[in-house]
C-alpha cells in the first residue's frame, strides 16, 4: 500500500496568501471614499417653545420673539441663524538642508639607511574621506471662502455660543457638503448677524463630495494595495 504524503502550501501559495491578507487589512483600514456622506449632528437647532404665560391680563408677552431697542435683531437665542463668512487662508513653507564634510591622511617615512630602508613611501601612505549633501524644501497653501449660515446651539454665561450648521449641495456630478461649527462671542456679530471664521474659537470646517469626479480624483484599492507592500 502506497501512502501519499499530504501536499505543503508551495511559497508562491503563502505569498499569495500574506498578499490576500495584506489587501483586506487595507481595505479595512481605508474604507472606499466613495461610500462617504455627511457626518450626523450639524442639524440645524430649533428654539425652544415659549412657555404658557399665566393670566395676568396683559397683552404683552417677552417671550413672544421681544427684541429690545438697543439689541434689534441680533442673534442672541438658541435657533436664532448668524452667517459665517469663511476667510480661511493658510500658507506654511519648510526649508531643511545639512552638509557634512570629513578628511584624513596617514603617511609614515622609513629610514633611508638600515633595514627598513627597502620599504616605498608611498607604500606607506593612506588618506580617507567622507561627505554628505542633502536638502529639503515643502510648500503648502489652502484657501477656503464663501459664507455658511450656521444656528445657535447652545449659549453660554460668558457671552459665548456655541454654533453648528451645514450646507449640502446636489450636483449633476454628485454631492458636496460644507459642515461648520464652532464657539462664536456674541458681542462679535456684525449688524447683519455675521462673524468671520476668523473670529471663531474652536472651529471645525469640513469640504467634502461624493460622485464620479470625486471617484476619479481618488487613488484605486488596487492602486493602494500595491503602493502598501513596494519596498521602492
Amino acid at each position: 500500500m502506497i501512502r501519499t504524503r499530504p501536499a505543503l502550501f508551495s511559497p508562491l501559495l503563502l505569498l499569495l496568501a500574506l498578499l490576500l491578507a495584506l489587501l483586506l487589512a487595507l481595505l479595512v483600514a481605508q474604507p472606499c471614499a466613495a461610500a462617504s456622506k455627511p457626518r450626523e449632528g450639524f442639524a440645524p437647532s430649533l428654539p425652544a417653545a415659549p412657555q404658557a404665560k399665566a393670566a395676568d391680563g396683559a397683552i404683552f408677552n417677552a417671550a413672544l420673539g421681544y427684541a429690545g431697542l438697543v439689541e434689534g435683531r441680533r442673534a442672541r437665542a438658541v435657533g436664532d441663524p448668524l452667517t459665517i463668512v469663511l476667510v480661511e487662508n493658510f500658507t506654511s513653507a519648510k526649508t531643511a538642508a545639512g552638509k557634512t564634510q570629513k578628511s584624513g591622511a596617514f603617511n609614515i617615512v622609513p629610514p633611508t639607511a638600515g633595514p627598513l630602508s627597502f620599504l616605498d613611501p608611498n607604500a606607506l601612505k593612506a588618506s580617507g574621506g567622507s561627505s554628505f549633501n542633502g536638502q529639503g524644501n515643502a510648500s503648502q497653501t489652502s484657501t477656503l471662502g464663501g459664507t455658511l449660515s450656521v444656528t445657535i446651539a447652545e449659549v453660554r454665561s460668558n457671552g459665548t455660543a456655541l454654533v453648528k450648521g451645514e450646507k449640502r449641495l446636489l450636483l449633476s456630478q454628485g454631492q458636496e457638503w460644507v459642515q461648520f461649527s464652532g464657539i462664536v462671542r456674541l458681542g462679535d456679530l456684525d449688524g447683519d448677524n455675521s462673524v468671520t471664521s476668523a473670529r471663531v474659537a474652536d472651529a471645525h470646517i469640513e469640504y467634502t463630495g461624493s460622485g464620479s469626479i470625486g471617484r476619479a480624483s481618488r487613488e484605486g484599492w488596487l492602486s493602494k494595495f500595491f503602493s502598501a507592500i513596494t519596498p521602492f
